[in-house]
């Protein structure tokens, strides 16, 4: 699928670990099922939400070569690259072709606080070992490195880096964005509880973390907003909102995970170091994501 559009919904999808560690294939189609059932545009594998720093290169093999099989062609297979170092993330990014992806989310290095010069280095250096289209992952606030316009700019010069994860959590960046480079990059909210703001103002799509758990309602509301129908939007959106919030919390996988296991799509297990929630912490988020179940919207 080579020409495939950053447009619409893309989950990075959770990865669904069984009691004794391993990744549970089976839960994960049942996750993906629903997902493409909802009318998603495209998936994320290994991402944050997937716990890409705990999986193994052939975890990762088999979820995306699973992915592509599954899918055969109806919609994009995107995988994350997170490494620490260049050789590693350009290693990935062979391996991602060979197995089969469509595309490619890459972080700045991962570790290692990069600076300017270094962090456009690296993401030209993938760029230059791969033909696969690239979408830029920035978000300062968890990774500490900010992709700044001029950055961007630089990038420019290779046409298959033409995304861009806008995780600043500033709104005024998509505006900045589009004025600088207008089409150049297509522009995909990475931030659940900014998502209306964002598409309203013209991001293309969205990299979504509670569509994990609530696929149908995320579709929608998208839609609704594309289509100019902002009130109706809106009204999902108030009702989604303390969900959403879930998903800018440091235990966001926990979080997420406990959403999908009360929608049925989902387990509770998370690979170490992280721990399941327990006492009031799971009490507190599981009252959130039932009283949201309780309340959804008829759609």
């Amino acid at each position: 699928m080579p020409n495939f559009e950053w447009k619409g919904v893309f989950p990075a999808l959770l990865t669904p670990f069984t009691a004794d560690d391993q990744v549970d294939l089976t839960m994960f189609e049942k996750n993906l099922d629903a997902q493409v059932d909802a009318g998603i545009h495209g998936i994320i594998i290994a991402g944050s939400l997937g716990e890409a720093s705990t999986l193994t290169l052939a975890e990762k093999e088999a979820l995306v070569k699973f992915s592509v099989s599954k899918l055969a062609g109806k919609i994009p297979v995107i995988m994350n690259i997170a490494e620490g170092a260049t050789r590693d993330a350009v290693l990935q990014a062979k391996l991602a072709k060979e197995w089969g992806a469509d595309g490619l989310m890459l972080l700045p290095p991962m570790r290692y606080k990069a600076d300017d010069r270094e962090t456009v280095e690296f993401f030209k250096e993938v760029a230059r070992n791969t033909d696969l289209p690239i979408m830029i992952y920035n978000n300062p606030v968890d990774y500490k490195i900010d992709v700044t316009l001029d950055m961007f700019q630089e990038l420019t010069e290779f046409p298959h880096i033409n995304a861009i994860k806008e995780s600043t959590r500033d709104v005024t960046n998509i505006t900045r964005l589009k004025n600088r480079f207008g089409n150049r990059f297509a522009i995909l909210c990475g931030v659940d509880p900014l998502t209306v703001e964002e598409l309203a103002l013209g991001a293309d799509g969205l990299v979504a973390g509670l569509v994990d758990a609530f696929p149908k309602e995320t579709v929608v509301m998208y839609n609704l907003v594309k289509a100019g129908k902002m009130d109706e939007a809106i009204a999902i959106y108030r009702w989604f909102m303390p969900l959403l919030e879930l998903d800018i919390h440091p235990k966001l996988v926990q979080y997420i995970k406990l959403a999908a296991v009360q929608t049925g799509i989902g387990t509770e297990y998370v690979r170490a170091p992280r721990l399941p929630l327990v006492g009031e912490e799971r009490e507190r988020v599981l009252k959130v994501i039932n009283d949201g179940i309780a309340s959804r919207p008829k759609l």
